[in-house]
């Protein structure tokens, strides 16, 4: 009997990067699961084969987190293949601006996705976990959740943010069955982060290899970037058993980079 069998999972921006791993191994427990995005993609297409294949139940639903409408509808859609047991927070946006040339527009797309959409898939999920007395809540932050970076001031406040929720939110449901914590990957090997190896290597020459050590030089102590699977495991293990009674914590999985001065 895996773990998580008959439990549904929702994880918004899962069409690609950590969420598609965290889909994958939530679905290896058991979980059926609702996957979100703006557009489906080939790659999502795939995805939802491999899920099916573990004899879970799988759906895509298209809807802009950043919008409350969508989200709303998100829910309904989900409904199809159960109530929602557990709520994964991934979906991200950034901007690199310094401050005084920062799209307002830009600013409030960060909040709506990041912080904004956080609040509503809570808000939306509690009532139903609270009534069956068993819900995992597990929000995505960052290791900028700890200390500032120049230009990306869009990230590090939703960021900071999401863990002052994550940390309310544990203690308004401390008395149930519900628990909501927050994971912070450091530098993750993600698409986001292969266009920046490229980079790398087209700027400075080079190897792959070399572009990789001279990215992580200053961050992770490890040397190597965090695989989207090792942030997705510690999810599954917030979400099982084991992690009945941890609540309001955030877990760092970024290689050391936390425990650097």
């Amino acid at each position: 009997m895996k773990s998580l069998a008959g439990r549904s999972a929702l994880i918004t921006g899962s069409d690609g990067g950590i969420g598609f791993a965290i889909a994958e191994g939530l679905a290896e427990e058991g979980c059926n699961i609702v996957l979100n995005g703006p557009a489906e993609s080939a790659a999502t297409g795939g995805l939802r084969e491999r899920i099916a294949a573990r004899k879970v139940r799988c759906v895509y639903v298209r809807a802009d987190v950043g919008n409350v409408d969508e989200i709303e509808r998100m829910f309904a859609a989900a409904a199809a293949i159960g109530d929602v047991d557990i709520l994964v927070n991934n979906a991200v946006v950034r901007h690199f601006h310094p401050i005084e040339e920062f799209p307002v527009a830009e600013w409030e797309r960060a909040l709506a996705v990041n912080v904004s959409a956080v609040f509503h898939t809570t808000r939306l999920a509690v009532p139903g976990m609270r009534n069956r007395n068993w819900g995992r809540i597990v929000n995505l932050a960052s290791i900028y959740s700890t200390r500032g970076c120049e230009h990306r001031v869009d990230y590090v406040t939703a960021k900071h943010a999401i863990v002052g929720l994550t940390r309310t939110v544990a203690l308004e449901l401390a008395r149930t069955g519900v628990t909501c914590n927050a994971v912070q990957p450091g530098w993750v090997l993600t698409p986001h982060s292969e266009r920046q190896i490229a980079d790398r290597m087209k700027t400075a020459g080079g190897t792959r290899e070399a572009a990789i050590a001279a990215l992580l030089e200053s961050r992770q102590p490890s040397g190597r970037f965090v695989m989207p699977g090792e942030v997705a495991a510690c999810v599954v293990f917030l979400c099982s058993a084991a992690g009945s009674a941890i609540t309001g914590a955030t877990l760092s999985v970024d290689g050391g980079w936390s425990a650097a001065p």
